[in-house]
Parts: C-alpha cells; structure tokens; sequence
C-alpha cells in the first residue's frame, strides 16, 4: 500500500492556449494558478516553449511574483530558456524535450545520448537552488543516465499508459502500468526522487497515484477540459480525491 501524501502539481499552460487563440488577456493564467491554489494544488506547472504557443514570458513573471505555491517551470535544455529559469529562479526547472512542429510533449528526454551536454546544463541549476527534474520515459538506461548526471528528480512519462487507456489497447496498458511500477521502484532505489505526468485522467490515475515511490503528480490539459464543464475548483479536489484514495488504499 502506498503511503504519505502525494502532491499535485497543476499545469495551466492551456488556459493560455485559449487565450492566445483570440488574442487579449483573457482567460488569465495568473487566475487560474491562484484559483487551483485554492483547491489544494501543490504547486503550479507551466512550459514555456520556444515559440510561446501558450505560456509567454510576461506569464512566467506573474506567475513568479504571484503564487505561494512553488512553481514548477518546464523548459527545453537550451541556453535561451537557462537564461529564463535562472533570472526568476523558480522553486523547480523540468527539463523536457520539445519540438516545433509536435502538439504536446511527445516523449521522454534523451538523457543517455546526450550526458554531457545535459550534466553542464543542469549544473548551474542546481547551485541557483532550483529542483531539477528530468523528464523521461520509464526506461532503466535513462534512469541510469539521470541519476549520473546529477539531476535529484525524474519524472516519468505516462502518457503511453493513458493512452492505451483510452483506446482501449488493456493489455498494452497493464505492460505500460508494469514498466511505470518497475522503473519507479528503480529510480527510488538510485535515490531519485520520483513524479510522474502525462494525460492522467479520472480514469486513469489512480493506479499511478498508488505506486509507493511516486512523490509528485502534474496534470493539466485534463483538469482544465474539466474546468470548461464543472469549474477548475471542482476538478482539481476530483482529482485530489481519487489522489488520496489511491494512497490510502481505497
């Protein structure tokens, strides 16, 4: 049975999609972040991307200047966003991978092709005081990679298993769910810190949310397509429920 509470980290990057669709300055990003620190998010998430298709950089500074709740700033590994992370130094950077022409985050960062370049892009990070995290698809080289290069968090990809989930694809799903279970139980014994991330769903959190190792969940577009219909308040204390039950053994 799992144990302790597991944090919630609230991604608000699609509100500003829906604002950027029209132009403007509604909805508010700052809005949204301060109305799921009401409802018992953790922490706040947002990517800034190196087109700004959502976030922008006058968000990151609001959102900086505005919460009470640490902010968790996702970002490529390049040096236009390392200057970003390291002017606000926000409580957390997440190194994800990006690329222009993809919808979302496809994948999980490369970390074993590319050591080198990441443990030197990470290591002024860290004497800034921010917790680095890496995110990866639950494989053991690239945990192994993560943990060599110095980064205290990964967090895992779970958007295969969601997305099994959804199609209806249930043994693939279970093998995804074994792969996440094993390689949490992997990294937490590397002394890694453990979070995971991608398409969660009502549906599909709960096993997730259960494995003992898992420290921290974010999850956005989800919590904000539920917002449309029943209001983002009561969309993150669902989640923060089946959360919770999860980690009681319910």
């Amino acid at each position: 049975m799992a144990t302790g509470k597991l944090r919630l980290g609230v991604n608000i990057d699609h509100v500003a999609t829906v604002r950027n669709a029209r132009g403007g300055d509604t909805p508010d990003p700052l809005r949204a972040a301060l109305l799921a620190e009401q409802a018992g998010a953790d922490g706040i998430t947002a990517h800034l991307r190196e087109d700004r298709r959502h976030i922008t950089d006058p968000d990151i500074e609001a959102l900086v200047e505005g919460l009470t709740v640490p902010l968790n700033f996702e970002m490529a590994a390049t040096d236009e966003m390392l200057a970003i992370a390291l002017r606000h130094t926000p409580h957390a950077v997440c190194i994800v991978p990006e690329k222009r022409e993809e919808r979302t985050t496809e994948g999980g960062l490369e970390v074993a092709r590319e050591q080198n370049k990441l443990a030197h892009f990470i290591a002024p990070l860290r004497d800034a005081g921010c917790r680095v995290s890496i995110f990866i698809a639950a494989d053991k080289p690239q945990i192994e990679a993560a943990a060599r290069i110095g980064a205290p968090v990964i967090e895992l990809h779970t958007g295969a298993y969601c997305d099994a989930h959804a199609e209806g694809r249930f043994e693939e799903r279970d093998a995804e769910f074994a792969r996440l279970r094993d390689m949490a139980a992997f990294a937490a014994d590397l002394g890694l810190e453990v979070h995971a991330g991608h398409g969660l769903t009502y549906d599909t959190v709960k096993p997730i949310a259960a494995l003992p190792e898992v420290q921290e969940l974010n999850i956005g577009h989800f919590l904000i397509g539920e917002a449309i219909f029943t209001g983002l308040e009561t969309a993150i204390l669902r989640m923060r429920v089946l959360m919770d039950e999860a980690r009681s053994g319910i």
